[in-house]
């Protein structure tokens, strides 16, 4: 079981750990992980879908509404959220001077404004308790940029400086804000690409080849563990050297 950041033992039955977009891909692995070193897990999703032991449930992060009512019924359920993981993102992609302003603030509304609303809700419990984590999941298009993705680059480069921002504000609480970039991983986002885009991508890439969702779980489990407990307004790149610590 994972330390508190505080000098408050732990709970028996482990941290209440809240992860979005976790019914599939790189929110699905983080999730499995929380769950399989104990902590109690909550799963928001659109459609359903998450993984045994995590608590479903349904929430669109673009209502504020429907956000609140989220982490009402966690707290009912499992208690006040301890770690925050903002993983939920979708893309819109096309370049710029085909980007129409719904593909522009659709992308913006749920990877950036929404991961502010989550992070908003989870900080009240969180200044209670004086001690949390809070780990958005950006990407390496965020610190490198790509053609094609002006929006989805905006909206996860706008993540760094929300955990930064966020890190000054609440750190004097215990609460930590960090932010995770992955590079291309193995998911359904990624499965859409013919076997020309995947050579393109590995040829990038030092290491040669995609990441596993696990991989980018571990790297937000030792943020959320004891290990990260002095790491604040960090950016960790998972990238296997595609963006250079860019």
């Amino acid at each position: 079981m994972s330390e508190q950041t505080s000098t408050t033992a732990a709970p028996e039955t482990g941290r209440v750990v809240l992860v979005t977009g976790g019914n599939r891909g790189i929110g699905r692995g983080i999730a499995e992980a929380f769950l399989a070193q104990g902590d109690r897990v909550a799963v928001t999703t659109r459609a359903g879908g998450a993984p045994e032991g995590a608590l479903d449930v349904r929430c669109d992060i673009t209502d504020a509404g429907q956000v609140d009512a989220a982490f009402a019924r966690i707290e009912a359920e499992l208690g006040p959220v301890e770690v925050l993981v903002a993983n939920a993102g979708i893309t819109a992609d096309t370049l710029v001077l085909r980007m129409s302003e719904e593909d522009w603030s659709s992308v913006i509304d749920t990877n950036l404004t929404g991961s502010f609303r989550l992070a908003k809700r989870a900080a009240k419990a969180m200044l209670r308790q004086r001690r949390g984590r809070i780990i958005f999941i950006s990407s390496v298009v965020g610190l490198l940029g790509s053609p094609g993705q002006v929006n989805y680059a905006a909206s996860k480069s706008g993540l760094i400086g929300m955990a930064r921002s966020l890190a000054r504000e609440l750190g004097s609480r215990s609460i930590t804000a960090n932010v995770v970039a992955p590079g291309y991983v193995d998911t359904d986002m990624t499965a859409v690409l013919s076997d020309e885009q995947r050579e393109t991508i590995r040829a990038q890439v030092p290491l040669g080849r995609t990441a596993t969702p696990s991989e980018i779980a571990g790297a937000v489990l030792w943020l959320a563990g004891p290990g990260g407990a002095y790491v604040t307004g960090a950016v960790i790149p998972v990238d296997g050297g595609l963006g250079m610590g860019h």
